[in-house]
């Protein structure tokens, strides 16, 4: 008996096969942070976005700080 030998790319392509509808969204979530991740541009754009969010989000009594904080990084 011969055994067939699957590809990476086909391993994981069954792999998705195999999940419920459910999870297929996060499945391609995780594709297009890959994707991301892999263009250094549009990478550089997100930490940039993700510190400017986390400042945002952040508790009001650490403002001043954080306002200075995020200049300097515009700054750069």
């Amino acid at each position: 008996m011969r055994e067939i030998k699957m590809t990476g790319y086909e391993a994981t392509v069954n792999k998705i096969h195999e999940l419920p509808e459910s999870l297929i969204g996060e499945v391609s979530d995780f594709v297009d942070f890959l994707k991301i991740k892999s263009d250094s541009t549009r990478w550089q754009l997100w930490i940039l976005f993700a510190e400017a969010l986390e400042i945002a989000e952040s508790d009001f009594a650490d403002y001043l700080p954080n306002l200075e904080d995020y200049e300097n990084r515009l700054a750069k």
